[in-house]
């Protein structure tokens, strides 16, 4: 194994025994993620995005996440956690920060991962090639603001060393951390933007509701929208006020 592989793996990798997603190690059983990504496109703009990756240090407290070009169309944040979560948390806290930081750009410019359905991650590992010339990469935040909007990636090959060295800086977030950050963020989250990371499509702007810590609903994988909306107006441990939007969200 490279030094490359080590530090992505101690990031972001689940071990063999527990994944279920292939050589890419993302996803477990049941659902469970130690790696999140938040990606900008449409243009890929770093100007649009730096206040994410500030404001998770600056307001929330937390380890930076990693600064990567994909090779295609947008700049994305990695988070890694120290210890892996459902998917059902990893959904609230992506949208969260899209809500708290993002919410005023177009629809369509951001892109969560995982989604609440535990779609597998659709690209390998950072660094890839991805068209002639055009590689994802890891990168520095001194250097995140060179990219232009419309050509996110580098034009040769990034230094397996190079890449190695920036993640050893990177620490994952830990479990107190983690969940301090969760209640910051809850609050920001409706079930109209859960359900709406269930298609994969980005959470539309909305007012603040009650939240409470995730319930079973909300921690559970769903194929369908509507199963999941289901559930939620089910459970008794969700809040009232999200059962209540989740009623109306399935009315005709």
């Amino acid at each position: 194994m490279t030094r490359l592989q080590t530090q992505y793996q101690r990031l972001y990798q689940l071990p063999a025994t527990e994944s279920t997603n292939g050589a890419s190690g993302l996803i477990g059983h049941g659902g469970a993620v130690r790696a999140l990504v938040l990606a900008l496109g449409k243009p890929a703009d770093w100007a649009a995005l730096a206040p994410v990756w500030r404001g998770v240090q600056a307001d929330l407290a937390l380890p930076a996440p990693a600064i990567a070009v994909n090779g295609v169309d947008a700049f994305e944040l990695w988070f890694s956690l120290a210890q892996p979560v459902p998917v059902g948390e990893a959904v609230a806290f992506l949208v969260g920060l899209h809500q708290r930081y993002l919410a005023g750009l177009k629809p369509g410019r951001v892109k969560l991962w995982p989604t609440a359905d535990a779609t597998p991650w659709p690209a390998p590992p950072i660094p890839a090639l991805h068209a002639p010339d055009r590689w994802s990469a890891f990168v520095a935040p001194d250097l995140a603001a060179v990219f232009g909007g419309d050509d996110p990636s580098l034009d040769f090959q990034p230094g397996e060393d190079a890449q190695a060295e920036l993640l050893s800086r990177l620490h994952g977030i830990q479990a107190d951390d983690w969940q301090a950050s969760l209640r910051q963020l809850q609050p920001l989250v409706s079930v109209t933007d859960l359900a709406a990371s269930t298609r994969g499509a980005p959470a539309a702007p909305v007012a603040a509701i009650e939240s409470t810590p995730l319930p079973v609903a909300l921690a559970g994988i769903y194929q369908d929208p509507r199963e999941f909306l289901r559930a939620v107006m089910n459970d008794p441990g969700v809040a009232l006020a999200l059962r209540i939007e989740a009623a109306k969200a399935l009315l005709p």
